[in-house]
């Protein structure tokens, strides 16, 4: 039989995960530079295996259904955080930011993003205590974004960054130089804004988005903020090496928002029917819960989540396989070696 989660394993993990965070932060500061294929792949594979680590603690400390609950947590934000790649290369593209800086752009658009979901997984936590009808919405919710996902692309979210841009350019005296990761330089004796300010602007309301998103995501799967939390921090963690591991390849996994969708709107209707199992609305079966909704297990979850990433991600593979057979010059391109950073002045 599970058990509560202590308050010391609580607090100590959140001291532990605030570190590491912290000392990959001043790591991407302290030497900037782009990261090799190998280094990413290593830097990726200790985040995740530090993740199953941790899940194994959580199973011997609160039970297996705790266990189970962050896993499948920990995938669905993963999968989801691996989409915000594809908005952070479409910006770091757009404003042609320096590969070299690239490492701390994108830290400090993890660390929003931390922010973000953190303000909305406190949000939220409260909301589900006071209305447990809110599980209704969040179902809804989650299936049109799974809509979204599938039959629309990033072209809206541009529109209205193209906004903010042109609203901050009339206003502020932007250049359209970079100064390294610099905010702010001096041009002429005048201080001005670099973009960089406009690149993390962009990647803050990206953030915002996506969490709108991955936060009812994960309360569908446990209600327990430490878990959503928790969950939340493993999957940020190494984003950064992952950006620069998939690189260009994360734009032609075509098939994976596929894969992302069909997980909301699962998790969409699981938690309709816990809504309807749980249901206090008078309007609803004179307000008693509905006798034929299922409760979807944790661990019916957590096989629907891998078995949908892996289709995707076997699907995209094939067809980037086929692509290259069809068309060579695209393998070329592929495999042509990245940019290194071994010059010296690069550290």
């Amino acid at each position: 039989m599970d058990v509560e989660l202590p308050l010391a394993f609580e607090i100590t993990s959140y001291a532990v995960l605030i570190a590491i965070v912290i000392a990959d932060l001043v790591l991407a500061y302290r030497r900037p530079h782009i990261p090799s294929t190998k280094e990413s792949a290593l830097w990726v594979t200790f985040y995740v295996v530090l993740a199953l680590i941790f899940a194994v603690i959580m199973f011997f400390v609160g039970g297996a259904e705790h266990a189970g609950q962050f896993v499948a947590g920990w995938l669905t934000e993963y999968s989801l955080s691996i989409d915000n790649l594809f908005v952070f290369v479409i910006i770091m593209a757009r404003f042609s930011v320096p590969r070299k800086y690239q490492q701390e752009v994108l830290m400090i658009g993890i660390i929003l993003a931390l922010i973000f979901r953190g303000i909305f997984i406190m949000l939220g936590a409260v909301v589900i205590e006071q209305f447990s009808a809110v599980f209704y919405l969040f179902g809804l919710f989650l299936v049109y974004t799974a809509f979204n996902q599938a039959f629309t692309n990033h072209d809206e979210e541009e529109d209205a960054e193209n906004k903010i841009i042109g609203f901050l350019r009339k206003r502020i005296d932007i250049t359209d130089d970079f100064d390294g990761a610099k905010i702010r330089t001096v041009i002429d004796g005048k201080k001005v804004f670099t973009p960089i300010l406009i690149v993390i602007i962009a990647l803050g309301t990206t953030d915002i988005v996506f969490a709108l998103d991955s936060i009812p995501a994960i309360f569908g799967i446990t209600q327990s903020p430490f878990i959503v939390f928790a969950a939340n921090i493993f999957a940020l963690m190494g984003l950064r090496q992952l950006y620069f591991l998939l690189g260009d390849l994360v734009d032609r996994l075509v098939y994976l928002k596929y894969g992302i969708a069909f997980i909301l709107a699962f998790i969409g209707v699981k938690l309709f029917f816990h809504a309807l199992h749980e249901n206090e609305l008078p309007f609803i079966n004179g307000g008693e819960h509905v006798e034929w909704a299922p409760e979807i297990d944790t661990f019916t979850s957590l096989i629907v989540i891998v078995a949908s990433m892996a289709v995707a991600t076997i699907a995209s593979l094939l067809k980037i396989r086929s692509d290259e057979r069809k068309n060579p010059a695209v393998a070329d391109k592929v495999d042509a070696p990245v940019e290194s950073d071994d010059r010296p002045d690069a550290h």
